[in-house]
């Protein structure tokens, strides 16, 4: 269990054992777990940000909003959205409106 659980310290793994009925100390449980040669819950568990990434890039996705100005002086919203995976950018929908200013959010008027 803690091997599928690599955050799980020797506390945990007793509280997970005594769930399932299972009757022993804590500390056999972390005698268990320093006879496998299993490091405290913070050295097995030291992921770090880029490998959680890589290991995430399918399901991650960044959007933005991308302003652009046309010839006629209009402003134009596009709403991007980038799958890292891919490395694929992907517009969701364009309006053109003008931009908001404090008193016209302030009183609801778009």
């Amino acid at each position: 269990m803690v091997r599928e659980n690599p955050g799980w310290g020797y506390r945990r793994m007793h509280g997970e054992l005594a769930t399932l009925d299972i009757k022993v100390a804590p500390s056999t449980v972390w005698e268990i777990l320093k006879q496998e040669d299993l490091d405290p819950a913070p050295q097995r568990a030291s992921t770090t940000w880029a490998d959680f990434l890589r290991s995430q890039a399918d399901a991650l996705l960044a959007r933005d909003f991308v302003e652009t100005v046309t010839l006629n002086g209009q402003h134009q919203y596009i709403l991007a959205v980038i799958e890292h995976a891919g490395r694929r950018i992907r517009v969701l929908g364009t309006s053109t409106t003008r931009p908001p200013t404090g008193s016209s959010r302030r009183s609801g008027i778009s």
